[in-house]
């Protein structure tokens, strides 16, 4: 397979699968899922790629149990983040930048979650970086669990199976193949449309709404103080 350029070449997939197999992929989906040290992993092309390695050969466990494990590591590490955000609470905002710790990331998730709600943790999946961090942010805010465990478990199923279920269905196709830098590619810019399709949608409910009514996100962000007025004398 061609030696994949999108990243370091010890986060190519081809190389992580080849040295760590089938046990190493589950590791680090869990910790992309909600360790805050697994932000930086590649889970989206590391899933398509074992999907495709399934369907070569090169990997001998049937896809189906591929499939099984990798969402029951994707569903037990939100897990783990939502626990440690409840746990850790608002202090996580607090916390100093570090060289694998940015507040920016934090922030990104928490606007992430206010925007969108429960459907954060289905949609987070298809994001790097935001869905190691809205399991935790979902655990600051205190989320209803049964909720959190629902779109958890959806979330979960949606992309780890379905990335992993498309790498395999385009597995024997020649064109992957020969292109298969292009194709992860895409599957990040693909993974990007259901953030569009929620963001008109939500516009299209503003407008109807009316120019008065805040949205949610505005709704959710500190009012500037207002100056006194001092009355003449």
């Amino acid at each position: 397979m061609t030696n994949l350029a999108l990243g370091p070449s010890w986060l190519d997939p081809d190389q992580l699968l080849s040295s760590f197999g089938l046990a190493g992929l589950l590791v680090i989906v869990f910790a992309e899922s909600g360790l805050l040290i697994g932000f930086f992993l590649p889970g989206d092309s590391l899933l398509f790629t074992t999907g495709l390695l399934v369907t070569t050969g090169k990997i001998s466990t049937p896809l189906w149990l591929v499939c099984l494990l990798v969402v029951a590591a994707a569903v037990v590490g939100d897990q783990v983040g939502y626990l440690f955000g409840r746990k850790v609470g608002p202090s996580l905002f607090n916390r100093p930048d570090s060289k694998l710790f940015k507040q920016e990331n934090v922030e990104k998730a928490h606007e992430f979650f206010e925007k969108y709600g429960p459907k954060s943790l289905v949609l987070a999946r298809f994001v790097p970086i935001v869905r190691t961090f809205t399991p935790i942010i979902a655990g600051v805010s205190r989320m209803n669990y049964r909720s959190f465990i629902t779109f958890n478990v959806i979330g979960g199923a949606m992309w780890g199976a379905g990335v992993t279920l498309l790498g395999a269905a385009l597995g024997n196709v020649e064109f992957v193949h020969k292109n298969i830098e292009l194709m992860l590619v895409a599957i990040v810019l693909v993974s990007v449309v259901p953030i569009g399709i929620e963001f008109l949608r939500a516009r299209g409910k503003a407008k109807k709404a009316g120019p008065g009514t805040p949205s949610p996100s505005e709704m959710s962000q500190p009012r500037p103080p207002q100056r006194r007025r001092h009355a003449k004398r």
